[in-house]
């Protein structure tokens, strides 16, 4: 989680944003409830009268009001209204008192109006006042005039109104308050006020506000919505762009460490899954406490009395999200390993598409896709069964606490003490609560597989490269003098060493050859030139200076490198040719294709040097790609080339055709060349002979042939004695023994090759 957060940071005004608009939503969507509430209590059941004190009362019925007030409660009855005169000349009042000070009316001034329109509602002959008054019967003008006289002190209506206390608070606050305002609307309509008018307004007013604060709160969604997805997409293009230029920078070593199909699924499938969960986090996470609280905040203001309710539901979503995690949780973590194998599966398919119909394995391939399938699949299905459980499990509980709340609401209206309205603005703000529990479990099934995710984004981007530019590097003219100085190397994890006590210098205008074995150690060599790795002791020397204190771009932009595989990228060919030379003119990147025997194909496409390649270079043959490459390292004009077994696919009339045509733009640069057919360096300045990581030759063709037992055995392997100048006789013996010599160094390579991929594949 800290890891998700965490890539949010550089986003904060952003969130602040996003908090203040989701602030302003979730008010207006708590604010909505209270308007149905007040729409059914206060619009439909007391007609859009919201307090017991009528808006404009006649004289008589401003006398009744008085009748069992006491002389302070009589005081703030008058002070509410002031008279005004009607056109009949007939006295009346209307109401001036504000909100607040009607809020404390109706507070102080309940019982007394209450008990007036009980006394009122009945016929004024039936009404007694036996035990009130002396135990004589007063009709209720005598009752009036003993008020309004001052006669009924009020010690005398207190203890009136004592004797029906009782049945009073029996009745309810709500019931009591209903009552009251049915007061204030008979006096409303005996003053000549339209109450249905009154209702309408009242009706109209609040829809409308009700609109418009679900206007309010769509608009926040909209701009909410956006600015997380924003964020989202922003946290997805910087991980992509971390784990891409950190892995740039790798070396070979962090490459086989996390293995190419699981840099892919990082830099891909892991970014969306923090990308998604970063977006829906700011939109549902967020919201969810703020709504959650507001909606408590709100059932307080409510006074049902039924708080317990929500506490209820809030332990068993909470214990049930927690029983259904537990159980899928360990899943996830193993979920983002197993789609690393099925992409690692799936690209060796791709990839050797050829050699898998070559060889009929196509039935075994997809028997191993299928698998690598079936098992992510029947992880997937696994954690997507338990959480199906989550909806289900989370309506049931809605649906049974909506049901609690509607039975102990029923007995709670039945008792007077609370309204429909009021019931149905608490079910809401229950579920507004429940839900935002909802949203947080909701997203209890993203974030674990979002957490794994970005754990392994962050551990490729804090994977730092063992391959590192000088604190200071030095800078220089070079000419491509390179130097190996009893170079050691082992790869990382190796108990042994590939390359044992190189040294030999290679000079400009010079062609170094290196030769031996399949296995023997000839790629690794130059892949230490460019630093793919770097030595394990000794050093290389570029012109004198160790190459690890030369900065990698200038390292590199020195030597041209020819790998052992041709690699070419989609475009064109000539944004392949110009790949290590920008702005290498049409003329020179010709020039490169002509050295580089490769004219003659690009001539006789339709576009010419503007001819479409496609990835990885599939629409072109494997002798075209190694020309191509080698135009690509001949037009870079380096002073220092390096081809790494590059004529290996080439007939021997285009080798030796192109050979000769590269001495021309080498005559300056130093040249080393890895091969394996002996016709390729018989003319170089320089051969050096490996076997098993060890030079046992170095020197020209025909001294070699002479002192190096080895290279006889190469050379008469691929040549005949003839050609070499050698006696007869011992050709065969020595063929054969190369022979044997070349099957035990490719058992060997074979052993080292499982140990790498195997390692690979962990």
């Amino acid at each position: 989680m800290g890891k998700i957060f965490k890539n949010m940071l550089p986003y904060w005004k952003w969130i602040i944003v996003i908090i203040a608009f989701l602030v302003v939503q979730a008010n207006c969507d708590l604010a909505l409830p209270q308007y149905t509430s007040d729409i059914i209590d206060v619009g439909i059941q007391n007609k859009g009268i919201k307090h017991i004190l009528p808006e404009k009362i006649t004289q008589e019925d401003y006398e009744k009001a008085q009748l069992l007030m006491t002389t302070d409660e009589r005081k703030l009855f008058i002070d509410a209204y002031e008279e005004i005169e009607d056109s009949d000349e007939e006295a009346s009042y209307k109401l001036v008192a504000d909100k607040d000070e009607l809020d404390e009316l109706d507070d102080k001034l309940i019982v007394p109006i209450v008990m007036v329109y009980q006394m009122t509602s009945v016929d004024a002959s039936e009404f007694t006042m036996s035990e009130d008054v002396g135990n004589q019967d007063v009709d209720m003008d005598v009752f009036m005039q003993l008020v309004l006289s001052g006669q009924l002190h009020d010690d005398a209506i207190k203890e009136m109104r004592k004797g029906v206390q009782d049945k009073i608070d029996a009745i309810g606050v709500s019931t009591l308050k209903s009552m009251g305002i049915a007061f204030a609307i008979n006096c409303d309509e005996n003053a000549g006020l339209d109450v249905e008018s009154i209702q309408m307004k009242y009706l109209w007013r609040t829809g409308g506000l009700m609109l418009l604060y679900a206007f309010v709160m769509g608009l926040c969604a909209v701009v909410v919505g956006y600015c997380a997805s924003k964020v989202g997409a922003g946290v997805g293009r910087d991980l992509r762009e971390k784990t891409f230029f950190n892995v740039v920078g790798f070396s070979n070593a962090e490459i086989n460490k996390f293995s190419t199909a699981s840099l892919i699924t990082r830099s891909t499938n892991d970014v969306q899954q923090v990308q998604m969960v970063t977006a829906v986090f700011l939109r549902m996470i967020l919201y969810a406490p703020i709504i959650g609280i507001g909606g408590i905040l709100k059932v307080a203001e409510t006074k049902a009395g039924m708080e317990w309710v929500i506490g209820l539901a809030v332990i068993l979503i909470i214990g049930f999200v927690m029983v259904l995690m537990s159980v899928a949780m360990p899943k996830f973590k193993i979920m983002q390993t197993l789609v690393d194998r099925l992409n690692l599966v799936s690209r060796e398919i791709l990839t050797g598409l050829s050699v898998i119909r070559a060889f009929g394995r196509e039935q075994r391939e997809e028997e191993r896709f299928d698998e690598a399938n079936r098992n992510l699949t029947r992880t997937q299905l696994f954690t997507n069964r338990v959480m199906t459980f989550m909806m289900p499990g989370m309506s049931m509980v809605m649906y049974g606490i909506t049901l609690l709340i509607v039975w102990v609401s029923a007995n709670r209206i039945d008792a007077g003490q609370m309204q429909v309205g009021q019931m149905t603005a608490f079910i809401t703000y229950t579920m507004i609560i429940v839900m935002s529990f909802l949203m947080l479990t909701a997203m209890s099934i993203m974030m674990p597989r979002a957490g794994v995710a970005a754990a392994r984004i962050e551990e490729v981007v804090k994977t730092d490269t063992s391959i590192k530019d000088a604190p200071n590097p030095v800078s220089k003219k070079h000419n491509g003098k390179i130097e190996f100085s009893h170079v050691n190397f082992r790869y990382p994890g190796a108990q042994e060493d590939v390359l044992s006590d190189i040294d030999f210098v290679a000079e400009p205008g010079k062609t170094t050859a290196i030769i031996g074995s399949t296995g023997c150690g000839k790629s690794t060599l130059v892949n230490l030139i460019p630093r793919f790795y770097d030595v394990t002791a000794g050093s290389i020397k570029l012109d004198g200076e160790d190459i690890r204190n030369y900065s990698l771009e200038e390292l590199r932009n020195t030597v041209g490198f020819v790998p052992q595989k041709g690699i070419l990228f989609s475009g064109t060919i000539a944004s392949n040719l110009r790949f290590g030379a920008r702005d290498a003119s049409d003329e020179q990147i010709k020039k490169a294709a002509t050295i580089a025997q490769a004219a003659d194909f690009i001539e006789e496409k339709n576009d010419k040097y503007n001819s479409a390649i496609a990835q990885g270079g599939s629409n072109v043959s494997g002798g075209q790609k190694q020309r191509l490459a080698i135009a690509r390292a001949i037009a870079k004009q380096p002073k220092l080339y390096v081809f790494d077994d590059s004529f290996s696919a080439l007939d021997m009339k285009t080798d030796a055709t192109l050979r000769k045509a590269l001495e021309e733009v080498t005559a300056d640069s130093t040249v080393l060349i890895v091969a394996q057919r002996i016709s390729t360096i018989l003319h170089a300045d320089q051969i050096i002979v490996l076997d098993d990581g060890i030079i046992v030759g170095k020197g020209t063709h025909e001294e070699l042939l002479r002192n190096c037992e080895t290279y006889e055995q190469i050379a008469r392997s691929q040549m005949s004695a003839k050609e070499l100048g050698l006696p007869e006789e011992e050709s065969q013996k020595s063929g054969d023994d190369a022979v044997k010599k070349e099957e035990k160094n490719l058992e060997t390579e074979n052993i080292k090759t499982n140990v790498v991929d195997g390692k690979e594949e962990k």
